[in-house]
């Protein structure tokens, strides 16, 4: 719909409008119809009273001509049955008939609303003076306020509809629009920021409503995306260089080799490449696995995490598992992380390798421990880092891609648990905590 209003604001103002419109419309018919039944009640009774009593009056023969008001009645005739005026008030009497309403023959009283052309509306009442039919009978008008016969009443009724609508209107305009100020500048803010300044946040406002909430639920995202970005450079430039040495010792290799072709040693050359190939196409792969996790792609199943340490286990390496330790997640992946820590362990650990897995309350705790030089405790959230090693005695001939841990603790957190490097009297230990399956 075209003419429908995009802004929220608005939107709301509008539907505030037709709304309040409605039930002031609906509210104003009631009351008025109210009014007026109690004003017409009030009237009937009034005339009926003044009836009443002229027919009291002349069954004791006190009539009088004229008639005094009676009630505030001031229009009353009595009229004899052949149509006759035989007495009335001042401004009745000597005039014709107020009505030609009669009482019919099985009761004494009629009433009805009657709207002569030339006059004004009015409530009239015939009232036999006997319970005979063909008795004398009182005829009491008496005409409605103009409030009630006129426009008058129902052009300020609808003014004033008109009225409260446009203040409901205004006062929803005013409402929303601060309300949705706060929303506003959180967008304005969001638009603004770009990659390089993810440091920015949006505006949070006074108070704990769901503005507030959504603004430190903003501020929250950005500062995600912003340590996100900056590991991601941190990544990119750590990638850079990893790659980099490989391939400038594949460089070195060959250039020298084609320098000096007659002292180059062409099998010994073929091998230094193929060990920089070698390594690249490690660094490669364990850069194609972080960047596969998390996306969802692998298909996950429930399994049991001790079987698992048993089979993926390697000679030498001493396995302690209870059975029925089960965890939800992708298979492989768990077989790469342990195979990483198996494989961190055998080249910084002294032999002896140790693995056990069991139940904690909720949780599926494997351990794997060596008993090499192990790690000082400023290093052992470091080790996690991407492309990065020890200057320590764990550190000789490393080896590997410097990725080993990242990858472990990446699917360890991308299943709901965590990896850690945990105190231990010798050697090291990493203790991997999971969530255990729901069944």
């Amino acid at each position: 719909m075209r003419w429908w209003p995009r802004s929220i604001r608005a939107r709301d103002t509008v539907v505030a409008a037709l709304l309040s419109g409605l039930v002031f419309s609906l509210l104003a018919i009631g009351v008025t119809s109210l009014f007026r039944r109690n004003i017409q009640t009030q009237i009937v009774e009034a005339a009926e009273r003044a009836a009443r009593r002229v027919s009291a009056d002349v069954r004791a023969d006190r009539l009088t001509d004229p008639i005094p008001s009676a009630a505030g009645v001031h229009l009353i005739q009595v009229i004899d049955e052949s149509g006759k005026v035989i007495a009335g008030t001042a401004d009745a009497r000597n005039k014709p008939p107020l009505s030609q309403l009669r009482p019919p023959s099985e009761n004494r009283m009629a009433q009805r609303l009657e709207c002569p052309p030339a006059a004004p509306c009015a409530e009239v009442v015939a009232l036999r003076t006997t319970i005979y039919s063909d008795s004398d009978f009182v005829v009491a008008a008496v005409p409605l306020p103009s409030a009630m016969t006129g426009i008058g009443l129902n052009f300020l009724i609808g003014l004033g509809v008109v009225g409260l609508s446009a203040l409901t209107a205004w006062a929803t305009w005013v409402i929303v629009g601060r309300t949705l100020g706060p929303i506003e500048a959180i967008r304005r803010q969001l638009a603004e920021i770009s990659a390089s300044d993810l440091h920015r946040r949006v505006p949070v406002p006074n108070g704990d409503d769901e503005i507030v909430r959504l603004a430190r639920t903003s501020n929250a995202t950005l500062e995600r995306l912003e340590r996100a970005v900056d590991r991601q450079r941190q990544f990119a430039s750590d990638a850079s260089h990893e790659l980099r040495t490989p391939i400038a010792g594949l460089r070195a290799n060959l250039e020298g080799a084609l320098l000096h072709p007659e002292d180059a040693d062409w099998q010994d050359v073929a091998k230094a490449a193929l060990r920089d190939t070698d390594r690249l196409e490690a660094i490669i792969t364990d850069l194609l696995l972080l960047s596969q996790l998390g996306a969802g792609t692998s298909v996950a199943e429930d399994f049991d995490l001790g079987e698992l340490a048993r089979l993926e286990s390697r000679k030498g390496v001493e396995v302690n598992a209870q059975d029925g330790v089960r965890v939800h997640g992708v298979r492989f992946q768990f077989a790469r992380l342990y195979g990483n820590l198996l494989d961190n362990a055998e080249r910084y650990g002294g032999g002896d390798i140790t693995v056990s897995v069991r139940r904690e309350g909720a949780e599926a705790v494997m351990k794997v421990c060596d008993n090499g030089p192990g790690i000082p405790p400023e290093d052992r959230e470091r080790i996690f880092a991407r492309f990065s090693r020890l200057d320590t005695a764990r550190s000789r001939n490393a080896g590997g891609t410097g990725l080993g841990l990242a990858i472990a603790r990446d699917i360890a957190r991308s299943h709901g648990g965590d990896l850690a490097a945990e105190d231990t009297v010798r050697g090291a230990c990493f203790v991997l905590r999971l969530p255990i399956a729901r069944f």
